[in-house]
């Protein structure tokens, strides 16, 4: 304990508010909330504490504390600060997993598509779904059952499944409100899980077929009642009300507890997720805690269920949600499963060598090997070129060794000599440390060049340019062209001998080439389709952009058939372009 947390202890306040523990150089290594502000921080230094919660704590040289007046602004404001500092000590919960909802245009011609979320107000929506392959089936299924518009985009002429009787023919007929009002009752119907009376008109349908000996239509409406069926067993509940909920189960064991989330949607059980972080103080605080930046990244169910007293109302005093703890039945059953896949987690975690993996540790090592202070925030640069076509640069950030996916960004070279990596560069990155000195944003730790002396030169002149001090280094690479080492500004290696160390950085090194690549083809591709759709009779920017949506990438392009093509375009119009592209 240093002697300015010794001073600063007596005079926290009890009050609700967050607190921000800081290093020597200033920097905010953790954020935290509590109800009574003395009783929580006091607990880091006055009581002996293990693993990383122990590592954070030798790291402190001082804190500061903002009070507020309720837990509730307590818990936004440290939400906000975490996103601010990303403090290398917080737990920082991934994306949610968002499973796919079949979302139903509400006004003008029905349509059908698969969608991520339910935040578009101008469609219904129904799900979410296991999987995407499940919510594509249940569409296919709909769109053969009813008349509904297939077309992403109104063509000007009738498609095949016009001709076929499964659309209405928006592109050509005007359709009466009544006629879509009652199929959209259908099929919001047949998604709520009514389907008996479709299912009896087709029965009826195939019946009468087979009497007047049309076996083969009648077949195809016994291959539609079978898909119903199929679809009906696949989307069976667990739950028999239907409700959406998550389920929480936790447990402890040697200074580590385990939170397990079973997601139900419809009553159907989607999926676990698991999280395990070190233990300190109370359980039933730190569960509370999780749970809430858990839902920072996830959608909200209906309901949460969890056997945890004291909990409620907290939890629904900052999110619109109902909380429930039961003693007996199937949502019992559903806890004692999340209980049982905490205490799993647990411990296939302590058998795990995982638990060596201490990417904090790693850091520590390689600030030590480079002799600089521990790089938390690593930023690592890339170009991509062929032979000057599409160039383009990018930077991946990585925060306590994890990919900070949200702070990667893409740069467009627009210098004139495009060939010229150094040049390129520089660009990029003067773009980039402008923007954040500009914007007073937090600055990386170190910056990691993908490239020779020549590229940390040239990354080194920009940092010596804008005034800023951030060591440069880049990945050596052998005369075999892999990765061996750090370089430094002077051409001196740095060889890494820990196996762990090593693999990281590869994984970043990695990271950033894939990033770069995929963002180059995305332009290269752009731009050859953007050539290929030019001086054609007929194509004009309407339809060029109706093209561009319908097919991303010249090779989904250039698969495209004339009868494909004529959904979207005149079927003269699609044989030109065709044409033009056989002969690439």
């Amino acid at each position: 304990m240093t002697e300015k947390v010794r001073i600063a202890i007596p005079l926290l306040p009890k009050s609700p508010g967050v607190y921000l523990m800081k290093d020597k150089d200033d920097k905010v290594i953790y954020v935290g909330k509590a109800k009574n502000l003395y009783n929580r921080v006091s607990q880091y230094f006055l009581r002996p504490q293990s693993g990383k919660v122990f590592a954070m704590v030798t790291h402190v040289d001082h804190f500061e504390t903002i009070m507020t007046k309720t837990d509730k602004e307590a818990f936004l404001l440290e939400e906000n600060l975490i996103h601010n500092y990303y403090p290398r000590y917080n737990i920082l919960l991934k994306d949610g997993k968002h499973y796919p909802y079949i979302a139903l245009k509400k006004k003008g011609d029905i349509y059908l598509k698969i969608a991520r979320n339910d935040k578009d107000k101008n469609y219904y929506y129904f799900g979410p779904y296991p999987t995407s392959g499940a919510a594509f089936e249940v569409i296919n299924l709909l769109n053969r059952l009813f008349p509904t518009r297939k077309c992403n985009k109104i063509p000007s002429s009738p498609c095949l499944y016009y001709h076929l009787g499964q659309c209405l023919g928006p592109c050509i007929n005007k359709i009466k409100d009544e006629e879509y009002q009652k199929m959209y009752e259908d099929i919001k119907s047949f998604l709520s899980g009514h389907n008996d009376d479709i299912k009896r008109k087709l029965k009826e349908e195939m019946i009468s077929l087979s009497e007047a000996q049309e076996y083969e239509r009648a077949s195809e409406i016994k291959k539609t009642l079978d898909s119903i069926d199929h679809v009906i067993s696949t989307q069976g509940v667990e739950n028999s009300d239907h409700v959406s909920r998550d389920v929480f189960g936790y447990t402890s064991r040697e200074n580590f507890i385990s939170l397990a989330v079973l997601t139900y949607r419809r009553g159907i059980l989607l999926g676990k997720e698991s999280f395990i972080l070190d233990e300190f103080g109370d359980n039933k605080e730190q569960v509370l805690d999780l749970i809430l930046q858990y839902y920072q990244t996830h959608n909200l169910p209906k309901e949460i269920v969890i056997n945890l007293d004291g909990v409620k109302e907290e939890i629904e005093s900052i999110y619109d949600v109902e909380v429930a703890s039961v003693t007996r039945g199937k949502l019992f059953e559903a806890v004692e499963m999340a209980n049982m896949n905490a205490k799993a987690n647990l411990d296939m975690h302590f058998m795990s060598a995982r638990l060596n993996d201490d990417n904090n540790a790693l850091l520590e090592e390689l600030g030590e090997l480079l002799n600089i202070p521990t790089p938390y925030r690593i930023e690592l640069f890339d170009n991509s070129h062929v032979q000057g076509d599409s160039p383009v640069g990018a930077v991946v950030v990585y925060i306590n060794g994890e990919p900070a996916k949200k702070l990667y960004r893409k740069f467009n070279i627009n210098h004139f000599e495009t060939r010229d990596d150094y040049a390129s560069m520089n660009e990029v990155m003067t773009r980039r440390y402008s923007r954040l000195k500009e914007n007073n944003d937090t600055m990386p730790d170190l910056i990691l060049m993908d490239g020779g002396l020549g590229q940390i030169h040239a990354g080194q002149e920009v940092i010596d340019k804008l005034g800023l001090s951030i060591p440069v280094f880049g990945l050596f690479k052998n005369d075999k062209h892999q990765t061996s080492g750090i370089m430094d500004k002077d051409g001196n290696v740095y060889e890494i001998h820990n196996k762990s160390l090593f693999f990281l950085l590869v994984r970043m090194q990695d990271e950033v080439h894939r990033f770069a690549i995929s963002f180059h083809h995305q332009k290269r591709s752009k731009n050859f389709k953007e050539g290929i759709l030019d001086n054609i009779k007929g194509l004009g920017d309407k339809r060029k952009e109706v093209i561009r949506n319908q097919y991303p990438t010249i090779d989904a392009l250039k698969l495209a058939t004339v009868e494909e093509l004529s959904q979207f375009i005149p079927p003269e119009v699609a044989e030109l372009l065709v044409d033009k592209l056989k002969n690439l």
